[in-house]
Order: structure tokens, then sequence, then C-alpha cells
């Protein structure tokens, strides 16, 4: 019988306001632990909030080898560490840059109210087994993150802000604040070619679903039999990546202990599908190389599908990929998304305007709409670094645009 544990230690504070007003102040500190032993094929698991005894959580985690979760095979070894923690503000200082924040935007935003929060995270997990593995990372980031609203709108929100730094400069979120709030009331036309800038996290959801090595495999992934194609643009690589340079609150190692050789995996390369991903269980059932891709599960067996799916980044800027052309940003959207056969529409309730460094107004409402396909391939522009209107790396890529019926603004 072998034993194996995880444990997830979270710490958190918050400083929250409402109507412009700071109303509250929340902290915890949270320990998540997971007790394993393995016998014969099987796992006994056993799962407890806060700190509990090493022989009493291996106990427990033995009695529970009666629910015969299958689990046959090989633990991992080896002992690393990481530490990515930079600054993280203390409770006070918390406080204080709350204080600071909304100060500013009142004196120089003062038709808008504010809700939200500035918040500091920092979170530690710790993998250990008696094959000899012995993991730990450690990450914290400070966080403002606020939603705004015009004294004269009727909406509920007009948009938000978000803006996450391991050392926070605060200065640096002034300067994102400025760009759209200087330019939220100063409304300009559509561009003749629609072409979408924004932080790339929410587009790659169907994506994420595609290439799973299991739907691959049972042929209800839209990219079933097309291991080895030409898929997508030439410059569009898809990875699974935790190196130090890029990993943000990522262990290096998977649900399993797993780690990829060089901290990454890559499934789509210059276009062309390689791979899909692949925890231990789905690389056994359907013969396909493993890709230390199982979610950590605490109080269960892992299950396939750890995927930073991290889109590789181009040398260039939002503005030299857009030559001359100008992008939307689309800010508050909803009632879309993808559909079954990677058709994408999504209506935009609020956008602006930009050409690639500064704001240059908001656009009026539209429908944007494309596919996977199209997105990552023949309208992929690419991937630019970060720039001051993200705090992040952002894509750009074509769409097409359709005026917003009356019933969708409403």
């Amino acid at each position: 019988m072998l034993k194996e544990k995880m444990i997830s230690y979270t710490k958190y504070s918050e400083a929250a306001f409402q109507e412009s007003q700071i109303i509250s102040f929340n902290k915890y500190d949270k320990q998540s632990n997971s007790f394993r032993v393995y016998k014969d094929g099987f796992a006994g698991i056993y799962f407890q909030f806060g700190k509990v005894d090493d022989k009493e959580g291996y106990k427990k985690a033995e009695d529970n080898l009666e629910l015969k979760r299958p689990y046959p095979f090989d633990l991992e070894s080896g002992k690393r560490s990481r530490d990515k923690t930079e600054v993280i503000l203390s409770d006070q200082e918390i406080l204080k840059t709350a204080k600071k924040v909304l100060s500013y935007l009142k004196k120089n935003y003062p038709d808008f109210v504010y809700e939200g929060s500035v918040f500091a995270v920092q979170t530690k997990n710790t993998m250990q087994n008696e094959k000899g593995l012995d993991y730990s990372f450690t990450d914290g980031y400070n966080s403002i993150s606020l939603t705004f609203k015009h004294k004269e709108s009727k909406e509920l929100c007009d948009g938000f802000l978000r803006f996450n730094q391991r050392t926070l400069k605060v200065r640096s979120f002034y300067k994102m604040a400025d760009a759209y709030l200087a330019n939220y009331l100063k409304e300009v036309p559509m561009p003749k070619e629609c072409i979408i800038m924004k932080t790339y996290y929410d587009f790659t959801g169907k994506l994420a679903e595609s290439i799973d090595a299991e739907k691959l495999k049972l042929g209800t992934s839209l990219l079933s039999g097309k291991i080895g194609q030409k898929l997508f643009a030439d410059d569009f690589t898809l990875m699974h990546d935790v190196t130090e340079k890029n990993c943000w609150m990522n262990p290096f190692w998977d649900g399993e202990g797993v780690v990829n050789k060089g901290d990454k995996v890559t499934f789509i390369k210059n276009g062309k599908l390689l791979r899909g991903y692949a925890d231990k269980k789905t690389a056994k059932k359907y013969r396909v190389k493993a890709t230390g891709s199982a979610n950590t599960n605490f109080s269960d067996i892992p299950s396939n599908g750890y995927c930073t799916m991290t889109i590789k980044i181009g040398k260039k800027s939002a503005k030299e990929l857009l030559n001359g052309k100008l992008a939307i940003i689309p800010m508050l959207y909803s009632g879309g998304g993808f559909k079954e056969h990677g058709e994408y529409k999504m209506p935009v309730h609020v956008a602006f305007l930009t050409d690639g460094e500064q704001i240059l107004g908001r656009v009026p409402p539209f429908t944007m709409s494309t596919t996977m396909f199209d997105m990552f391939g023949k309208d992929f522009i690419g991937i630019a670094k970060t720039n001051k209107l993200f705090n992040d790396k952002c894509i750009l890529v074509k769409m097409k645009a359709e005026k917003l019926s009356s019933a969708a603004q409403n």
C-alpha cells in the first residue's frame, strides 16, 4: 500500500466597495487536504478542510478503499519547488489602496458609480508520496476589480476593469482606467472592417472541448479524424504552458503528479493538430500519449482536463499587428457563444475603438460573429504582447459585425 498527500492553502483579503464607498473588509485562510492510499489497483481518498493529522487522514483514506475507486497506475516521483510570489499587499495596504483608487476615480470621473474590490490572494500547493515525490508551488497576486456605471445610465453596469499584478503598480491601473473612462461618452462610428481585440481566454472554450483526446477518439469532437492535418493559421500554436516565465497561479505538475518535459506540451503547432490532451486513464484507454492533463480532484480520482490553453505570443505589439487599422475592444457582452458546430455569435453591448494603444471612443452596440475555424484560421491576426489597455496579452482577429437588434439591447 502506497500513501500520497495533497495540500492546498489559500489566504485571501479584500476591501469591498459599493456606490463608490468602502463597505467591508473580508479575509479568510483556507486549507484543503487530500489523503490517498493505493492498493491492488484501487484508491482510497479522504478529503477534509482545515488542519488534520497525517495518521488520522491516512487511516480514513484507507477505510475508503472499500468504495473501490479504480486507479491502476504507478505513482510519480521527483523533488522540486517553485515560488512566484513577489509583493503581496498587507491588509492595511489593501485598505489604503482601495481608498486611493476610489479617491482617484471619484475626483477624475465623478459621473460614474463604482462597485468592486481591491484584494490580495496567496496560494501554496504541495504534493508528496511514498515513491519520493515532493512538489510545492507558491504564488499570489493583487487585484483591482470593479464595475462602473454612468450616473445617467439605466443599465445596472456599463463596463468593468480588471487589473491583476504580482506586484501592484497602482499608477498603471490609473492609466488603464483613464483610457476607458475618459472616452466612454465619446461616440465613434464602427470601422468598415471589424477587428476584435481582446484577451483570448473567453474564445478558447470550444477549442479546449475539441482537443480532449477522448472526444477526438470517440468522434464527438469537431476535430475528430483530423490529427496531423493543417487546420488553423500558420502562426497559431496552442500549448499547455506552465513554464517559469508564463505560469500564472498554476502548479507545474498535474493532478497525478506528472510534469511535462520543459513544463509544456504542444497540441497545435503552426496550425497543425498534433494531439489531444490526456490524463493517464484516457491515454491507456485510447492508446494515446499522456500529456500531464489530469485535473486535481481532492475528493476523488483525477479527471482529464488540466490544460492552460496558452496561445503562443507573437513578437509584435497590438498596434504593429493592426498596421494602421483600428480594432474593437468588446467590454460588455452576453447572450451568445459557441454552438455545436463551432459557430460563434455574441451580442456586444459596450465596446471601444482603439488603434492598439489608445482608446478612441465607444462604438454602437453590435453582434460579432465568426466560427472556431475562422477565428484561429484565416481571420487570425495574432497574439500581441502585453499592453496598458489590458495589462495582459491579447488576441486580434477579424469577425463579422451586424447591427444589434433593439430586443437584444434591452
